[in-house]
């Protein structure tokens, strides 16, 4: 399944299980013995597959040998779902958690939320639904074994409707010219990730969907292994005219958060700089005209136009001025890279 072009992480080598009577060590932080993995599953509908979801990665990740927990995050919703969660829990053994939100807050809170209460050093984040064959499982953990921090799937092939496929091949192919990273299906939840990534890393709004992108830019080794798509859930067919505006204002908040953060007056400058030029230009025309053709300038709209469109230009490139003031006031505070190991005489030190 995979290609010859991936590296050495995807290579399909199942990882060694844990030999026999080896348990799980000891973290002070955590007060109890810290697991191998933990399943977080944001649920917001209450036809979610919560059974399914258990007896397919659980099942999976004890035929590894791996120790493992659940946690199922219920996102304002409760029903059917609800119930067989807290069955799963009186009679999993401490396996299967639960958080309750009153209201839904989105992927990005439940995420956080389980990632607090965690004890796994993975943590596996699962759709509601069975969406990736659990098989898959082994060689996600084994690339995380060889060094990754994060592992993406690219679900190939794909068995969703072919409009889907198409608008998810969009979107990607957009990312891709943006970021200048080779990520194939962001749109996919099936992950695994070290804890301490997502410890470091902020989530919130939608940026859930770009975590592969912002753990990279912030120096984590991410890793794209192709998984075997099951199957999917969700709406077929065109979204909304809001749902679109929303993935592009992502799309731009990713621009910026990967390229821009530390230079906003690069950002700021470029939208600015058209915005002097168109007006300028304007301007020049509407002048030209006057002296040359004596043609009256006063009140004329494209002087107007010149003229506002000058002075937004102006403003904006102010707000990238102040962005650069504060970065330079903060910059003690920043830091843009992670460093993986320190060499020093003979000694090496991981960080």
């Amino acid at each position: 399944m995979s290609s010859p072009e991936e590296t050495s992480l995807t290579e399909r080598v199942a990882p060694p299980a844990r030999s026999a009577g080896e348990e799980p060590y000891l973290d002070p932080g955590l007060g109890e013995l810290e697991l191998d993995v933990t399943i977080v599953v944001p649920v917001q509908s209450p036809e979610a597959e919560v059974l399914q979801v258990v007896e397919a990665l659980g099942g999976e990740l004890d035929r590894l040998g791996r120790s493992w927990e659940c946690i199922f995050v219920f996102d304002g919703v409760q029903g059917r779902a609800w119930e067989t969660a807290q069955k799963l829990r009186s009679s999993s053994d401490r396996k299967v958690r639960s958080i309750s939100f009153k209201n839904a807050f989105g992927e990005s809170v439940c995420l956080s939320a389980a990632v607090e209460r965690a004890r796994g050093k993975y943590i596996l984040t699962s759709p509601q639904y069975v969406q990736v064959d659990p098989v898959e499982l082994r060689y996600m953990l084994s690339a995380m074994d060889d060094g990754a921090d994060f592992v993406t799937p690219w679900r190939y092939q794909r068995v969703d409707p072919w409009l889907n496929r198409i608008q998810s091949a969009a979107f990607n192919f957009v990312i891709r010219q943006i970021i200048r990273m080779h990520f194939h299906d962001l749109n996919c939840y099936f992950r695994c990730i070290r804890r301490g990534v997502l410890e470091e890393v902020a989530v919130y709004g939608d940026m859930y969907r770009f975590l592969p992108v912002i753990a990279h830019r912030q120096g984590y080794r991410v890793v794209e292994v192709k998984v075997r798509h099951l199957k999917e859930w969700g709406r077929t067919g065109f979204f909304g005219l809001g749902i679109y505006l929303r993935r592009f204002l992502d799309v731009l908040a990713v621009m910026f958060l990967t390229k821009f953060t530390l230079r906003p007056l690069r950002f700021f400058g470029m939208i600015g700089g058209v915005f002097i030029l168109a007006g300028f230009s304007i301007c020049t025309w509407v002048a030209v005209e006057k002296i040359f053709f004596d043609k009256g300038g006063s009140g004329r709209p494209a002087l107007l136009l010149g003229v506002l469109l000058l002075t937004l230009g102006f403003q904006i490139l102010g707000f990238g001025l102040v962005g650069e003031i504060i970065i330079f006031s903060q910059a003690r505070n920043l830091k843009e890279y992670r460093i993986e190991r320190i060499y020093d005489r003979d000694e090496e030190t991981v960080s």
